[in-house]
């Protein structure tokens, strides 16, 4: 009996590879986050951490005292790097301000390089809600009362007391009274606690 010619098994063809999609891990701006932090030299989980807090990753945003954007910048920022006031809405030019603007307090604060880093981070972050005038007021006080300028504990107890005429009088204040201190305390604590959720959800 003759057997039928034998047909070779069909070829099943791969299934075409989908592009790859960039992974959302924290928001949709990761990506932007990510590539400005890293030519920046900062953690983008940190940046990230205080661009939640600032706007809640809502780029549109803007406060009663006109800082705009996620990582809430305001005007005078951008004319100190040289940005166009209208350009203070785009996401990424937003998020290269607020890099620029950390590094540019960590380099007047000066603060030396074997404090502890979690020392550092609050006192920067202290600087960028407060503003540095401020923050330097305090670290300043700290030195002419014989404190560590390094601790934050120390700096937010000058802060404080920055709100009273014997202390924002004195000689070495700079930068006059300061009430926020509720404000910014809770700022540097809460940035602080999202970054280290974010470095559990997400690598560097």
């Amino acid at each position: 009996m003759a057997h039928p010619a034998l047909q070779p098994a069909p070829v099943q063809e791969e299934p075409a590879a989908e592009p790859e999609m960039e992974l959302t891990v924290i928001s949709e701006y990761d990506h932007i986050i990510r590539n400005v932090s890293l030519a920046e030299n900062h953690d983008w989980r940190f940046i990230s951490a205080i661009a939640y807090h600032e706007s809640r990753f809502r780029p549109d945003a803007v406060s009663s005292r006109g800082a705009r954007g996620l990582m809430q910048i305001m005007p005078v920022v951008a004319r100190q790097f040289e940005v166009e006031e209208t350009e203070i809405m785009d996401p990424q030019t937003n998020v290269r301000l607020a890099a620029m603007l950390l590094n540019d307090i960590d380099r007047t604060l000066r603060i030396p390089s074997q404090v502890e880093e979690q020392q550092r981070m609050k006192i920067i972050l202290a600087a960028y809600n407060a503003g540095v005038g401020h923050v330097s007021d305090a670290r300043r006080l700290a030195v002419k009362h014989g404190e560590d300028c390094n601790d934050w504990s120390v700096v937010a107890r000058y802060l404080e007391l920055k709100s009273q005429p014997e202390y924002y009088r004195d000689e070495v204040v700079r930068s006059g009274r300061f009430t926020g201190i509720e404000q910014t305390s809770a700022f540097v604590e809460q940035v602080v606690g999202r970054y280290a959720k974010y470095c559990l959800l997400a690598s560097r």
